[in-house]
Protein backbone atom coordinates (compact mmCIF):
# COMPACT_ATOMS: atom_id res chain seq x y z
CA UNK A 1 0.00 0.00 0.00
CA UNK A 2 1.31 3.50 -0.60
CA UNK A 3 0.32 6.50 1.28
CA UNK A 4 -2.57 8.39 -0.32
CA UNK A 5 -3.12 5.77 -2.75
CA UNK A 6 -6.42 5.79 -5.10
CA UNK A 7 -9.45 3.61 -4.71
CA UNK A 8 -10.76 1.00 -4.47
CA UNK A 9 -8.85 -0.42 -1.48
CA UNK A 10 -6.13 -2.52 -2.48
CA UNK A 11 -2.50 -3.79 -2.11
CA UNK A 12 0.43 -4.43 -4.33
CA UNK A 13 1.94 -7.65 -4.67
CA UNK A 14 5.23 -8.12 -6.41
CA UNK A 15 7.26 -11.75 -7.69
CA UNK A 16 10.25 -11.49 -9.51
CA UNK A 17 9.90 -9.17 -12.23
CA UNK A 18 5.91 -9.49 -12.09
CA UNK A 19 4.08 -7.04 -10.02
CA UNK A 20 -0.12 -6.56 -9.15
CA UNK A 21 -2.67 -4.75 -7.54
CA UNK A 22 -4.91 -6.61 -5.61
CA UNK A 23 -8.44 -5.80 -4.02
CA UNK A 24 -8.53 -6.18 0.07
CA UNK A 25 -12.38 -6.73 -0.60
CA UNK A 26 -12.51 -9.73 -2.92
CA UNK A 27 -8.98 -10.77 -3.51
CA UNK A 28 -9.44 -9.46 -7.68
CA UNK A 29 -6.37 -8.68 -9.36
CA UNK A 30 -7.40 -5.05 -10.54
CA UNK A 31 -4.20 -4.45 -12.22
CA UNK A 32 -0.83 -6.20 -13.13
CA UNK A 33 -0.36 -9.90 -13.48
CA UNK A 34 1.47 -12.73 -10.97
CA UNK A 35 1.92 -16.25 -11.96
CA UNK A 36 -0.74 -18.36 -10.70
CA UNK A 37 1.23 -20.72 -7.97
CA UNK A 38 2.23 -16.78 -6.59
CA UNK A 39 -1.21 -15.43 -6.46
CA UNK A 40 -2.29 -17.88 -4.96
CA UNK A 41 -0.03 -16.98 -2.03
CA UNK A 42 -0.73 -13.52 -2.44
CA UNK A 43 -4.58 -14.17 -1.67
CA UNK A 44 -4.02 -17.34 0.77
CA UNK A 45 -1.85 -14.31 2.98
CA UNK A 46 -4.68 -11.58 2.09
CA UNK A 47 -7.40 -13.89 3.40
CA UNK A 48 -5.90 -14.25 6.54
CA UNK A 49 -5.11 -10.78 6.77
CA UNK A 50 -8.15 -9.05 6.08
CA UNK A 51 -8.66 -6.80 8.65
CA UNK A 52 -5.29 -5.41 9.13
CA UNK A 53 -5.37 -4.65 5.09
CA UNK A 54 -8.63 -2.76 5.98
CA UNK A 55 -7.68 -0.93 8.67
CA UNK A 56 -4.01 -0.11 6.90
CA UNK A 57 -5.72 0.86 4.22
CA UNK A 58 -8.21 3.23 5.97
CA UNK A 59 -4.87 4.61 8.03
CA UNK A 60 -2.91 5.24 4.80
CA UNK A 61 -5.71 6.50 2.62
CA UNK A 62 -8.39 7.91 4.52
CA UNK A 63 -6.70 9.61 8.06
CA UNK A 64 -3.83 10.38 5.62
CA UNK A 65 -1.01 10.28 8.22
CA UNK A 66 1.80 7.65 6.65
CA UNK A 67 1.20 5.45 9.46
CA UNK A 68 0.40 1.75 9.16
CA UNK A 69 0.87 -1.46 10.94
CA UNK A 70 3.24 -4.28 10.24
CA UNK A 71 1.43 -7.43 8.84
CA UNK A 72 3.42 -10.56 9.33
CA UNK A 73 4.42 -12.52 6.41
CA UNK A 74 3.20 -16.10 5.21
CA UNK A 75 4.88 -18.95 6.91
Amino acid sequence: MYFGDHHPPHFHAEYAEFSAQISIIDFAVLNGYLPPKALSLVVEWASFHKEELIENWRLLSEEGNGTFRRIEPLR
